[in-house]
């Protein structure tokens, strides 16, 4: 198992204009190596990682003599991302690699695990010297490589450790939760999760920044303090939302061996004008990938519940299914003479939650199997503490 801890970085002025210069370098070649690629491509040639790498290398010191005042990575590693990067488009899997500006593309650059050395709240940088960290590497093992990338005025290294894989630890509890916007989260048990909506409430100052942004004159210095007042503050509504969503992930995934969500086209509602802020600043995507990523390490399961299943409209208990319902209609009034819940109105979400839940459980078959008696004894629990 591969991970990795990103570290904030405190380098000194002269420091982070040698990390901005590397930074560059590493643009820079990138740019050259596309180029020389679609050169090459467009006359018939088979271009590969190597053989620019070695052309690179060949005429660097008459023509690029400046790229040799930073660490040799920042400019072999581009031509090999490259390499990967058509390869990963020829099989269909990403989209044509394209040349990468200086405004719109975050700077950084890579190092091997040969090319820098961990001490005590530093990191040594070729060519460059010890570079404060704010706090020591969290993981033991065997380190593969670091990414240093520049984000607003702060620069971060991504250190990537190879760990043993451990032995997860099964949970037999099971929950739903219905994602939406007025609350982040709605578990199946009754637990509700706010939803902050950082970016709202930033809007004010960003209004502002952007304001005095537009009104510098362009090229000078005080349009340079302008657009880092722009980019830290887009960075701090960032880091919240990750806050929180990282915390909520990590919870749910350690209490349930069993988390079903609604598969929501989220490309679609992203297109819908009146919304696409609001389910920006949610970051619904990024919490379900969070969810797969740390069950899959920690032996649970998500079970993805088709987005055109009624969740919302119909009753968990009797199944009865309000057509008529609309998305003012915040609780959900079952109209079923034989249910139990028809004298006793639900909150919507909560309702949803445990639909969401119960078709989980049907879809890997554990609902069936514990109703019928020919599941273990393991799926029978599973059943039970799901509620």
């Amino acid at each position: 198992m591969i991970r990795a801890h990103k570290i904030r970085l405190h380098p000194t002025s002269e420091q982070a204009n040698s990390l901005a210069r590397a930074a560059g370098v590493a643009r820079f070649v990138w740019n050259w190596a596309l180029s020389e690629w679609n050169r090459r491509y467009d006359v018939g040639e088979k271009p590969t990682a190597l053989t620019l790498k070695k052309h690179f290398n060949a005429i660097r010191r008459e023509q690029f003599p400046w790229t040799w005042e930073v660490t040799k990575n920042a400019s072999d590693q581009p031509i090999l991302d490259l390499g990967k990067a058509f390869t990963a488009f020829f099989t269909g899997k990403a989209r044509r690699p394209k040349f990468k500006s200086k405004k719109r593309s975050k700077p950084s650059f890579y190092l091997s695990n040969d090319q820098f050395t961990l001490g005590d709240h530093r990191l040594w940088v070729p060519k460059l010297g010890w570079v404060n960290m704010a706090e020591n590497l969290r993981f033991q093992g065997k380190i593969l490589g670091a990414r240093i990338t520049g984000t607003a005025d702060w620069w971060f290294v991504s250190i990537q450790v190879e760990l043993p894989d451990k032995i997860p630890e099964k949970k037999a509890a099971a929950v739903g939760i219905d994602v939406g916007l007025n609350r982040l989260a709605t578990l199946s048990t009754g637990e509700q999760v706010e939803n902050q909506a950082f970016l709202t409430t930033a809007l004010g100052k960003l209004r502002q920044a952007n304001k005095r942004l537009h009104r510098r004159k362009p090229g000078s210095k005080n349009r340079e303090k302008a657009r880092r007042q722009v980019a830290r503050l887009h960075y701090q509504v960032v880091c919240l939302r990750q806050d929180v969503l990282q915390k909520l992930s990590t919870r749910l995934v350690d209490c349930y061996g069993l988390i079903g969500v609604e598969n929501l086209h989220l490309k679609g509602l992203l297109k819908n004008r009146r919304l696409a802020c609001a389910f920006s600043d949610a970051a619904l995507g990024t919490l379900v990938r969070l969810l797969e990523s740390k069950a899959s390490q920690r032996g649970g399961q998500v079970i993805k519940v088709d987005r055109f299943f009624p969740s919302s409209k119909t009753c968990h208990c009797c199944g009865w299914t309000w057509e008529q319902m609309t998305l003012k209609d915040r609780i959900f009034v079952c109209q079923n003479p034989c249910c139990p819940y028809v004298h006793f109105p639900q909150d919507r979400d909560h309702n949803a939650g445990q639909n969401v839940l119960r078709e989980a459980l049907r879809l890997i078959g554990l609902v069936d199997q514990a109703v019928s008696g020919t599941g273990s004894d393991e799926d029978e629990n599973l059943a039970v503490d799901a509620g």
